[in-house]
């Protein structure tokens, strides 16, 4: 079995061995939206480290860690079925270990063996369609765009903008929480304006309480190309497993995962931390 495989089967197999208590929303070390939102008014605000290793950039050529911090995002409830979302507000940098010829490795302007730009944020929202219901799953949409704030000259951008929509499914089995993401999306080709390359977006997540305020969780997440022929550069598949645990204090929870990457052009492994604060920040109708 692949590596990543094999780190998600397990994460998954843990989750459902150690069940107990109630489960939750997913947020931050998961990737993968549950259909649930955030309570109208409220504000879920995020920050993290994530460090890779052998973090390869095809399109510039670039190999090497990576560090992004402190990956900021804010999760706010519009009404009772939407929320609107500000992610990845970060500034990147790469240790470079390796160069190679690329599709625009010519735009470079590195001196040295690092490099670092702001991230490319996205901007998104969600809203639930569908009550989980004892037979039925959670349903909900969500659609994000990703703004091209990453900076192509320093080899950690590629200068395009893209659109993702996804359907979102969740449900809570005994007392895991498991969620589910399938979608499209609409990648900018950044070496010709007028082509892009449509793919299969997906994620699979389970949460686990094991005690008060305890979680553990696994998810296998990323996008696939659909293409017959070769995708544009900086547009094939992609996809990473994660597997850790989040603990919640009062209106404070800490989490931290292990990350594996499962194609050739992901990190090979990694680590993210963070924390996310919830308040009431607007007056209910």
């Amino acid at each position: 079995m692949p590596r990543g495989s094999l780190l998600v089967a397990c994460a998954l197999g843990v989750c459902l061995a150690l069940a107990s208590g109630p489960a939750a929303a997913q947020q931050r070390p998961l990737v993968t939206e549950d259909p649930a939102t955030v309570d109208n008014g409220f504000v879920l605000l995020e920050a993290g480290l994530t460090v890779l290793r052998d973090q390869p950039f095809p399109v510039s050529g670039l190999t090497g860690r990576f560090w992004s911090v402190p990956t900021l995002g804010i999760s706010i409830g519009v009404g009772d079925r939407a929320e609107v979302q500000i992610d990845n507000v970060s500034f990147d940098r790469l240790r470079i270990a390796g160069r190679e010829p690329a599709p625009l490795s010519h735009m470079l302007r590195v001196q040295g063996d690092t490099t670092g730009s702001w991230s490319d944020v996205s901007i998104g929202a969600k809203t639930r369609l569908v009550e989980e219901r004892p037979w039925l799953p959670a349903i909900g949409l969500r659609f994000a765009t990703k703004l091209p704030n990453a900076s192509n000259e320093e080899g950690l951008g590629l200068d395009t903008v893209d659109f993702y929509q996804s359907l979102l499914l969740g449900k809570t089995i005994r007392s895991v929480r498991v969620a589910g993401n399938v979608g499209l999306g609409i990648l900018s080709d950044p070496t010709r304006g007028d082509r892009q390359n449509d793919v299969l977006t997906y994620g699979l997540s389970a949460v686990v309480p094991v005690g008060h305020g305890v979680e553990v969780v696994g998810e296998w997440a990323g996008r696939a190309n659909t293409r017959r022929r070769t995708a544009p550069p900086g547009t094939d598949s992609a996809g990473q497993v994660r597997a850790g645990g989040r603990i919640t204090r009062g209106t404070f929870r800490f989490d931290a995962a292990l990350l594996a990457g499962v194609t050739s052009r992901d990190a090979d492994l990694g680590v993210t931390a963070g924390v996310t604060w919830g308040f009431q920040a607007l007056d209910r109708p």
